[in-house]
């Protein structure tokens, strides 16, 4: 260590306030970290790039300060998604702070990631009082039947109106339009629905039925619309 001589010829004074770290909740515990160790938690958040051209939802689930496991989840560009796989594989094994100074591929993982550090080292995660914390695999819960991320897809012109692309129930099929032509339902197909069925050795089509749903006073509708193409 070098001292600049101005520290050098100082007199040493005690330092009398020296109260430790304060206290952070932590799977119903509180916590005083001072070491990666001591960080437990989980939580989810969210990150962009620079050009704001898509973004990511990162789940993590920390335990003794390890990543046990990883949920990435992006949105809004084609290339996101291959950073996400490399991410993936990346991420589980890792302290928060090798996760934190780690490449991610994409500025929006990185970026989540930055966010989620920082709500987990501040005990502001999900389960900060959760007894025992989340269990591993906690993340996959978000995703639901299926396992498919929940997205919504709208769009919307002043000169033809609102179309509804893409619901958490899922696919959108057909618009349900009442006598002034404004939205009252919807018909949609849940695809993670409709594969699992396909994977169990359902025909196709049969499947595609199945996997068919309404939201809303479809019954009451004067006309349908597909949304992609009228």
């Amino acid at each position: 260590m070098i001292y600049s001589h101005e520290v050098e010829t100082m007199c040493p004074i005690a330092q009398g306030a020296a109260h430790g770290a304060a206290p952070i909740p932590e799977e119903a515990k509180w916590v005083k970290a001072k070491e990666i160790k001591d960080i437990s938690g989980f939580t989810h958040g969210i990150g962009w790039c620079a050009p704001q051209q898509g973004t990511c939802k990162l789940t993590l689930n920390v335990k003794d300060g390890i990543i046990q496991e990883a949920l990435v989840e992006t949105i809004g560009c084609s290339g996101m998604t291959h950073s996400a796989a490399m991410a993936a594989e990346i991420l589980p094994g890792r302290t928060i702070l090798e996760a934190l100074n780690t490449d991610l591929v994409c500025d929006a993982i990185n970026t989540a990631m930055r966010e989620l550090f920082l709500q987990i080292v501040y005990g502001r995660s999900q389960s900060a009082f959760s007894e025992g914390g989340l269990v591993v695999g906690a993340g996959l819960e978000d995703l639901g039947k299926g396992l498919r991320s929940q997205v919504g897809t709208m769009y919307g012109t002043l000169a033809k109106g609102p179309r509804y692309l893409e619901m958490t129930d899922g696919y959108v099929t057909q618009l349900a339009l009442n006598e002034d032509n404004e939205i009252i339902g919807y018909k949609f197909i849940n695809f993670g629905k409709m594969m699992d069925l396909i994977k169990a050795g359902e025909d196709a089509n049969s499947a595609y039925e199945k996997a068919q749903g309404q939201y809303g006073r479809v019954s009451d509708a004067v006309k349908f619309v597909d949304p992609r193409k009228e």
